[in-house]
């Protein structure tokens, strides 16, 4: 099938699966951590300081950090509209280590999600625009950076975010990915034509938008199941970036099939099947942080094993909160 992809857009699908297997790899053992974290720590630069003194969340990060020269290498070779639809393939691994490590089991509601992904994949692959290192400068790009970026900084001039908020955390965590994905695109259009200061500053840029989102999206994960994170901020950073792409990036989706309307159709498939498979428990244990065995230990059957979630100062706050209202008004379910 990729044999009829035309120039190095083959090589920059398979650079960007990897990367999408360093990132969701990455992101399974961040979540681990990221639950049993203090909880008077949200959106503060001292949570990352607690993190770094953890081995595993260390391993995390270095995946992590590891899967962004392999998606800055697959821009450079494949059309942004290709590259973030492919991120969504490391959910197909997340899927599988959630079957070996915690022996969840793969019903037909993910066997459908996986053929979506797929298919979508595929179908904006096989109708992507030409590789493009051009984009627009002017006013569309500023407004269009400035409006994620104002939804990623929207948590820290909301002061009740910071106590209970939850939804505008994953709107700002998804904003802040979406962000630096676009720009990854930019650092690689500035060193193809020689400009390396410039590929520079977006690198800065995209790297305060990762931190920023990081938080935002490591506090979400405290306060609410990663079912109810993950997809938004997934389907964000799939979305938005290949929307951006026509319209400020500089590719030219009106030379594709149906003038892009078979892209379209392939970005809903894959953010279909993200959707399904990031709200799954299968994915969503690994992503909410769920303890793996030990090495070697046998992982009973799903029908017989009981998680016990971890509480956090957080949860337990909302809690003690929900129970004085229920007695305050007489009624509770």
């Amino acid at each position: 099938m990729f044999a009829a992809i035309a120039g190095s857009t083959a090589l920059g699908f398979w650079v960007a699966a990897l990367a999408a297997a360093c990132y969701e790899t990455g992101y399974a053992l961040q979540a681990i951590e990221a639950k049993t974290s203090p909880g008077e720590q949200a959106l503060r630069f001292s949570l990352l300081k607690t993190l770094a003194q953890r081995p595993r969340w260390v391993i995390a990060v270095t995946l992590t950090i590891a899967g962004w020269p392999l998606q800055l290498w697959a821009l450079s070779l494949a059309p942004i509209t290709v590259v973030q639809p492919t991120l969504a393939l490391g959910l197909l691994l997340l899927l599988a280590l959630g079957v070996k490590l915690l022996g969840e089991h793969v019903g037909a509601r993910e066997w459908l999600a996986v053929a979506l992904v797929i298919a979508g994949v595929a179908t904006i692959a096989l109708s992507a625009p030409p590789e493009s290192h051009d984009y627009d400068a002017g006013a569309g790009l500023v407004v269009a950076l400035a409006v994620l970026g104002a939804a990623t900084v929207l948590p820290w001039l909301v002061p009740s975010v910071r106590r209970k908020g939850a939804f505008l955390l994953v709107l700002a965590a998804g904003a802040a990915d979406a962000w630096a994905a676009f720009a990854s695109k930019l650092i690689t259009d500035e060193l193809h034509i020689g400009r390396p200061l410039a590929a520079l500053a977006w690198a800065l840029g995209a790297g305060g938008a990762v931190a920023l989102g990081f938080l935002c999206e490591t506090t979400a994960l405290q306060r609410r199941p990663a079912t109810r994170v993950a997809p938004i901020i997934l389907v964000m950073q799939i979305v938005i970036p290949v929307v951006l792409a026509p319209l400020v990036g500089g590719e030219r989706w009106q030379d594709t099939p149906l003038r892009g309307g078979v892209i379209a159709i392939g970005l809903l498939l894959v953010s279909a099947g993200a959707t399904v498979l990031t709200s799954s428990k299968v994915v969503g244990d690994l992503h909410a942080g769920g303890e793996l065995p030990p090495a070697g230990a046998i992982t009973p059957p799903v029908a017989t094993r009981v998680t016990q979630p971890i509480p956090t100062a957080s949860s337990t706050t909302d809690a003690a909160e929900g129970s004085a209202a229920k007695e305050r008004s007489g009624s509770g379910r």
